[in-house]
């Protein structure tokens, strides 16, 4: 079974998601809301309900991951809204991230033991996504490094102008997905749509209106590779 999570850009317009069974998960972390087909599941990580919309630094990243570990999935990818950090990556493009930064040091499902864990983005999903993504001739970058904020405001103009010295996309939920589902031996990767330039990249300030609409501008190309990427896993 594959495991995707995604914000509001995959439940947009004819979502592959909407006729999908409904079910709340429960484990030790928490409770996850789980769509579920016979061969998906996925996982609204902010809620499918925009009243009750949840913020990027109250997503229960553990209980999502476990929910989806405990239906017997193995694969996990994200599809995961971003800002730029380069003028060449504009709005409307899509990346495939093979590193990221998070300088909290993240979630984890450890409380009382260390546990050492090299971090990784799985490369046969980045593969995968990327194949997905030019089969339906959507033009995507293969590599770049995801810098995870904790949110839920947006970036100052000076803390923008320091990541880009190290990072190309700006967001608040990739990293901590790729921590949890290492840490619960899930291979994970990341398609990013790049939704806004950082705050300061152009000299017009940024509003909240613009990046809502570029999400929505991107989710039938979105849309397009998760389906493709589906119909390869079933043959």
């Amino acid at each position: 079974m594959l495991g995707i999570i995604s914000g509001t850009i995959c439940l947009h317009g004819k979502s592959t998601f909407q006729d999908f069974e409904q079910r709340i998960v429960k484990n030790e972390f928490g409770k996850a809301l789980v769509l579920l087909s016979d061969a998906i599941a996925f996982i609204p990580r902010h809620g499918k309900d925009p009243e009750n919309y949840i913020l990027p630094h109250l997503i229960n990243h553990q209980a999502n991951l476990k929910a989806l570990k405990s239906m017997g999935v193995k694969e996990v990818i994200g599809i995961n809204s971003t800002g730029s950090l380069k003028m060449r990556l504009e709005p409307g493009m899509f990346v495939v991230p093979d590193d990221y930064i998070i300088p909290s040091g993240g979630p984890t499902i450890y409380s009382n033991k260390a546990v050492h864990i090299t971090p990784t983005i799985n490369e046969e999903i980045r593969r995968k996504l990327i194949r997905a993504a030019r089969n339906c001739g959507i033009k995507v970058i293969d590599g770049g490094v995801y810098w995870q904020t904790t949110g839920p405001r947006l970036e100052t103009r000076a803390e923008i102008s320091m990541m880009a010295q190290f990072a190309d996309l700006v967001g608040m939920t990739m990293a901590s997905e790729a921590i949890i589902a290492k840490e619960m031996d899930l291979s994970y990767a990341s398609l990013c749509s790049v939704d806004n330039y950082g705050h300061g990249l152009q000299e017009k300030q940024l509003t909240m209106e613009e990046i809502t609409q570029q999400v929505y501008n991107n989710s039938e190309a979105v849309i397009k590779i998760v389906n493709i990427y589906i119909e390869r896993m079933r043959k």
